[in-house]
């Protein structure tokens, strides 16, 4: 979500100096690659350009591909292939090992409904949506051929797709929370291929100390364009915290602090009472992580003296916080608890990518 930020913010900016823009958009990977599907650039036709589709391999040759589909004003589906050894396919030698497919659109700035204009309105909504994008390259200019599709939305249509096919379809999309290219059966019994890009809301993280510590976590989760709210006591937080925190509140005001299925919680008080009597509060709002600092019979401790109900809810809590990567330093045991959060929310173990057996990224079936 942070890079999508970014690509809002320049373009709000070059959309005022009355330059062409265009985006290219991963839209489909077979095997392996540095980005997923909604790798996105933003691409302006001086050349200016935020965002990236790959580690730097592609971005050259998307630059000049995104201005010719503004030259041009046309959409245009290109496939990288990086399992092919030969330079000259675009000029570089790529180690990807994998098929890539950029979608190149221009911007018409003038489309309230063009897709900057619907990613704002994602961000802005802060829930989990999908982004349907016709493939079908006889309609890839048509104003018609996308929709943004929210989860409290139901039977839905869109243009010759047999409604409950695509139903069908955004329930799994929905209920593995990753994106998906599908090839669909029309009313006129064409093969049309359509995306489902499922966009998840950024990770928001609730802070609850005001020590040095929790500073080194703040400054991080920032660099991960999380959204962080900090809970302490006012008079300790220092500027650099409240320079990236978008609220602050005392102790006492916890219960009042929002939390969804798309926050993580970490308790780093360094106060024993104080843990007591805020762990009831957390654990009744619903978040997806829950971390308390502190080594394991401290944890231990806490269980024995919540009541029952309470002892319960926190006996799975992550604790000691943090993945082991033997952390000793603020900074380090901020990663620690970063990539924690990160595996949790992705359904991973934290292991070493070197032990990893299956594919890094899941494919679809």
């Amino acid at each position: 979500m942070k890079e999508i930020k970014q690509i809002i913010s320049t373009y709000d900016r070059l959309k005022t100096s009355g330059l062409k823009l265009a985006l290219a958009r991963v839209i489909d990977i077979k095997e392996s690659s540095y980005r997923r599907i909604g790798a996105r650039m933003l691409v302006s036709e001086n050349g200016v350009w935020v965002g990236g589709i790959s580690g730097g391999c592609l971005e050259g040759d998307a630059l000049q591909k995104a201005q010719n589909a503004i030259y041009r004003n046309k959409a245009s589906i290109v496939t990288y292939d990086t399992t092919d050894s030969d330079d000259n396919q675009i000029g570089i030698g790529l180690g990807c090992e994998g098929v890539i497919d950029v979608l190149y659109t221009p911007i018409d700035i003038n489309d309230d409904n063009n897709e900057i204009e619907q990613l704002r309105e994602i961000v802005l909504r802060d829930e989990p949506a999908i982004l349907l994008r016709v493939l079908d390259s006889e309609s890839l200019d048509q104003d018609s051929n996308s929709k943004v599709i929210y989860n409290d939305e139901s039977d839905i249509s869109f243009a010759h797709i047999s409604d409950q096919l695509l139903n069908d379809y955004l329930d799994e999309i929905r209920a593995k929370r990753s994106s998906q290219v599908f090839n669909i059966k029309t009313a006129g019994n064409r093969v049309q291929k359509i995306l489902l890009e499922y966009l998840k809301p950024e990770i928001k993280l609730i802070v609850i100390g005001d020590n040095y510590d929790a500073a080194a976590l703040c400054t991080i989760a920032d660099e991960m364009g999380w959204m962080i709210t900090i809970v302490g006591r006012k008079r300790k937080i220092t500027k650099p915290m409240m320079a990236v925190a978008s609220a602050i509140c005392e102790y006492e005001d916890l219960a009042s602090v929002a939390l969804d299925e798309y926050t993580a919680v970490v308790l780093m008080t360094h106060d024993y009472t104080r843990d007591l009597e805020l762990i009831p509060t957390i654990v009744s709002k619903g978040a997806f992580y829950f971390g308390i600092l502190g080594p394991a019979k401290r944890r231990e401790k806490l269980i024995r003296d919540l009541d029952d109900n309470f002892s319960k809810e926190i006996s799975d809590v992550y604790s000691p916080v943090g993945l082991d990567i033997g952390a000793e330093t603020p900074e380090e045991i901020a990663i620690s608890i970063i990539a924690e959060i990160l595996a949790v929310s992705r359904s991973r173990h934290g292991h070493s990518l070197k032990d990893r057996i299956t594919p890094i990224h899941e494919r679809p079936v």
